[in-house]
């Protein structure tokens, strides 16, 4: 068992197979910069994927929002990752926030996230980067960048269109709209809205349903649909029947058709 990390604004426990991730920064709406949770986000996500006792991670956050990416006032006040000049500023991105994405598109386990309230701006980001997302009927989103002046700097524009196709995340990220809930659920952006004091438990629910299930097998399984996106059909094909062919030769597999066999 590997010891679990020593977060600074987030708390993480483990319970069925099912880690959860709560951002604890409500004073600054769970804002990303400014605060801890870069490495708290980048540092569960590193002892998810070489932990024997998590396979399934939620992230979700405390208090009214979810997160509210970017703190705007350290951009008012050019102060942290906002100063310098261009080629600081830039520097700043891919030293702190573009770490998350970059980290995301490593890892094998599947993340749910438990979207609690407002998710904006580079929180709304980091829900698109997550494989399921399951919303409050409190739950806000925006892709609000260019209200402020800004683009998709962490990534967004990479993984809002994947989401919800290319059509609708250029309106989204052109208007900067806020949108609610029941919406995100009509575009296929959230799987399921529910009421706040069921959200929790309906994430870690499906997350347990999912860890219940052989570990390499879910693991593999989105790793081939995230290569689906890149690679031309005869590769993948070829890379599929090297997977399966593997899973074939697992203990998992062979206890299932055992006891399916058995059933029958």
């Amino acid at each position: 068992m590997s010891e679990i990390p020593k977060l600074k604004d987030a708390l993480l426990e483990v319970a069925d197979k099912v880690a959860t991730l709560t951002f604890n920064r409500d004073d600054v709406r769970n804002a990303l910069t400014g605060t801890n949770l870069i490495d708290d986000i980048v540092d569960t996500l590193d002892w998810v994927e070489h932990a024997s006792e998590a396979h399934v991670l939620v992230i979700t956050g405390a208090g009214k929002g979810f997160s509210s990416g970017g703190n705007v006032k350290d951009m008012h006040e050019r102060t942290g990752m906002f100063s310098g000049n261009v080629e600081d500023i830039a520097a700043a991105y891919k030293a702190t926030i573009q770490r998350i994405p970059l980290k995301f598109s490593e890892i094998s386990f599947p993340v749910i996230a438990a979207i609690n309230g407002a998710a904006v701006g580079a929180g709304f980001d980091l829900t698109a980067m997550c494989d399921i997302r399951i919303a409050s009927t409190r739950a806000k989103f925006g892709e609000n960048f260019v209200n402020i002046g800004l683009i998709p700097g962490d990534g967004g524009a990479y993984f809002l269109q994947r989401a919800v196709g290319y059509q609708r995340a250029a309106e989204l990220t052109f208007t900067g709209r806020l949108f609610e809930a029941e919406e995100a659920k009509n575009i296929g952006y959230v799987l399921d809205v529910v009421e706040p004091d069921q959200l929790l438990a309906h994430a870690q629910r499906l997350g347990a349903q999912i860890a219940s299930k052989p570990p390499y097998q879910v693991q593999q399984s989105k790793l081939l649909m995230r290569k689906a996106q890149v690679m031309n059909l005869p590769d993948f094909l070829d890379l599929t029947a090297l997977v399966q062919g593997t899973c074939h030769h697992t203990e998992d597999h062979k206890q299932a058709v055992a006891e399916f066999v058995k059933r029958r």
